[in-house]
Formats: structure tokens, sequence, C-alpha cells
């Protein structure tokens, strides 16, 4: 058997851990621009992502806050309605004097909602039975209402609209007055007189949804049970049973738009990094083929893009959580008062791996195209 040549003990072999190390980051520095729009590409991918989740749990965690602001017990949502939906109000207005009848009720509220554009919705209220439930709004400027035209409008929906106390208001083909301003957190964002919304939306002595208060918490299985025995078809939740529907799992139409959105956010990236390694592979020809003449294998060369792969796509990880930061900023200050977007940590680990198995992917290609070129053609290469 030959012995092995001298210069063969420093070639690059695929355990030199350190040399493969300082060549990815010799090729990261040696093209900034590259380096910088592929990084970016991908924190765009990663921020889309934790954009779309955080608006969905931001929207789901609002509805659920204000449900449990209200201080019921118990939910009575009209026959045939999902659990974000509501018809505008069929249920007949008799069902309160009905419930309060039961056992252990000792109140009854009803609203009546009516959608707006976008996410928006104006509901309808009792405002008298509604603070004796809940203990009332916490109002950062004005009061109740004091007439027919009055609205009442939370913090998030007055900043959106640049809207003070005693300013006029366009909503539903009226003009409302705004009588108070009040802490967001409980029941709607945006209130009027029950009698007057139902009127307007043609459903007088209807409504959209019934809150109900028990006496006593440990009888609140007990109401619900009768509830339901005396009014079959209707879906009947505790509070607290509504609230931990309202999840991305729950919601079908939202939990598609997250898959849709993580689709197209992924093929971004893929073509992303699948067109900036191809074109190094091409920059890379003549450096490729001293590697091979030298005697590096091809698994060597693999291995050297793919790290350089991995490290992109984790800055890019990194710099597309930082991004959700500023995208959070941009909802609260520029965006409609009816989008939160929440912060969710356990999301952040896998939007990193999404993106990361996305880049991997789109370099494969470029790898064996890389791997199948002829080191003596290579070295030739211009």
């Amino acid at each position: 058997m030959s012995e092995k040549p001298v210069w063969a003990a420093h070639l690059p072999t695929p355990f030199s851990v350190s040399l493969m190390n300082k060549l990815v980051l010799s090729n990261i520095g040696f093209r900034p621009v590259r380096t910088i729009l592929s990084v970016l590409a991908i924190a765009v991918e990663v921020t889309m992502i934790l954009t779309i989740v955080g608006l969905s749990y931001g929207t789901l965690d609002g509805a659920a806050r204000r449900a449990r602001g209200v201080g019921a017990d118990i939910m009575i949502r009209p026959p045939g309605s999902s659990i974000i939906g509501l018809s505008t109000a069929p249920m007949p207005e008799s069902l309160l004097a009905l419930l309060m009848k039961q056992p252990h009720v000792a109140l009854v509220t009803g609203t009546v909602v009516q959608p707006l554009t976008g996410l928006d919705s104006i509901t309808g209220m009792d405002l008298a039975q509604f603070t004796k439930m809940s203990g009332g709004f916490h109002y950062l400027a004005g009061g109740p209402f004091r007439s027919d035209q009055d609205i009442l409008i939370d913090e998030y929906y007055a900043r959106e609209k640049h809207l003070r106390v005693g300013q006029s208001v366009h909503l539903i083909n009226h003009d409302w007055r705004v009588a108070g301003i009040f802490e967001s957190g409980k029941l709607a964002r945006i209130c009027l007189p029950l009698p007057v919304l139902q009127e307007l939306v043609g459903s007088p002595r209807h409504l959209s949804q019934i809150y109900v208060k028990v006496d006593n918490q440990s009888q609140i299985q007990s109401v619900l049970s009768a509830i339901r025995a005396k009014l079959p078809g209707y879906p009947v939740y505790s509070i607290e049973e509504f609230t931990s529907l309202l999840s991305i799992n729950s919601v079908g139409l939202l939990r598609s738009f997250i898959a849709v959105v993580i689709g197209l956010a992924t093929v971004v990236g893929f073509l992303v990094v699948f067109m900036a390694m191809y074109t190094a592979v091409l920059e890379r020809t003549r450096e490729i083929g001293i590697l091979k003449s030298l005697g590096a294998s091809s698994g060597y060369i693999i291995n050297l893009l793919f790290r350089e792969t991995f490290l992109l796509a984790a800055l890019g990880t990194v710099v597309g959580i930082l991004l959700t930061y500023g995208s959070q900023w941009l909802l609260r200050h520029a965006g409609p008062a009816s989008l939160i977007q929440e912060t969710v940590y356990r999301w952040w680990p896998i939007a990193g791996c999404i993106a990361i198995v996305g880049a991997l992917l789109g370099v494969t290609a470029p790898a064996i195209k890389a791997t199948k070129q002829d080191a003596i053609e290579a070295l030739s290469y211009e």
C-alpha cells in the first residue's frame, strides 16, 4: 500500500471542522450584498409567519377577554351559529324572562351584534343590566349614554379614528355623538343602546346573544343543564368553556389561513435561497474546483454549502423575530383597532425550523450541481 503524501495531511476533510467553519464565514463575508439579501428574505418569511400567528392569537384572545369582562357565567348563542360568527339578531327577547325564572339565575342580559367593515362590529346593549353584571365600563373620558344618538367606544377605536368625547362618528348610515371612551376588555369595542340598534337592523325585540349570571358558582353546571333542556338546539356554554374554544385549533378557518400563509412563506424562502445559492455555486466554480483538486470529497462540498445556508437561515430567523416587534408597533400605531398582534413565543422555534428546513431544501439542488463539477473544468472556469 502506497504511503499517503505529506500534503494530504493538510487537506480539508469532513473532520476539519474549524477550517470548514472559516470557509463558511469567509464566503458569507466576501459577498455582503448577497448575504444581506438572503438573510432579509428569510427574515421576511419568519416575520410573515409570526405576524399572522400573532394576529390570529391576538384576535381570539381579545374576544375571550371581552367575553370574560362581561362578568357572566353562561352564554347562549343562536342555533347554528359558529364560535366566532353570529346571525344579526335571531333570538326572541322573551327568552330573557324565561331564563330569569330558572333557579339560581341572578341576572340576564342580551345584546345585538351588527358587523361593520373589516373585523369591527357594533354592539347594542342594556347598559343598566350590563353594569349590574360586570361592574360597568371604566370610562377614560366622558360617560354613559344620555340620548339615543350617543355611542360608546373603547380606547383603541378612539385612538385609531382620532375621536374624542363630543365628536361625531358615522356608522351604519347614521351620525353618532361619542358620549364616552372606555377601557378596552369588556363586551365590545363600539356600543349603542340596545333598542336603538334593534330598530336599525330591523330586529326589534330580538337578540344576538344572551349572558346569564348565577347566584352561586357551584350551581353553574346545574343551571347549564337546565337551560340546555329548556332551549334544545341553542348552543349554551359556560364562559370558561366558550373562551377555551377560542383557539386556533377550534377555528378551522384561521387554522387553514395560517397553513396557507406558512406554505407561501416557505415557498418564498425556498426560492430565494435556491436562487442565492445557485448563483453562489456558479460564482465559486473555480473555488470548488480547487477544493476538489486538493482532495475534498463531494460530502465535504455539500457540507460546506449546507453549513453556509444553515447560518444564513439562523441569522434570518433572528432578524425575522426582531422584525415582528416592528410589525407590532406598526399595528398599534397605524393599524386597525380590531387587529391585535401578540408575541407567541412557542412559535419562534416553529417558524425558525420552517425557515431553516425550507432553506436547506433550497440549497440541495445547487449543492448537487457543485459536487458534479469536474475539477479540471472548474479550474479553467473564468
